[in-house]
């Protein structure tokens, strides 16, 4: 599996990255409502928070050490230009 992940686009790599957050905030959100049964919200909680973590591994396995150096330093000349 990881080296399939490898062999796949730094694009997907950042991709999976954007869900991860999304799914992080996904899970957070509402969870303190009293509105939404304790049950819905600790299921949908688990849920999310897998599928995020699962996102944020993917993502990290798929870029590597290179990627993010490469991420970084795009972000960098940014700022210099």
């Amino acid at each position: 599996m990881k080296k399939f992940l490898r062999s796949l686009s730094p694009r997907v790599g950042i991709a999976l990255l954007l869900l991860c957050v999304v799914c992080y905030v996904v899970s957070l959100w509402g969870f303190w409502r009293s509105d939404v049964p304790l049950t819905d919200r600790g299921l949908r909680f688990v849920i999310f928070f897998g599928l995020a973590k699962t996102f944020q591994y993917s993502g990290l396995t798929i870029l590597g050490v290179d990627g993010l150096k490469r991420i970084r330093a795009y972000f960098s000349s940014k700022k210099a230009n």
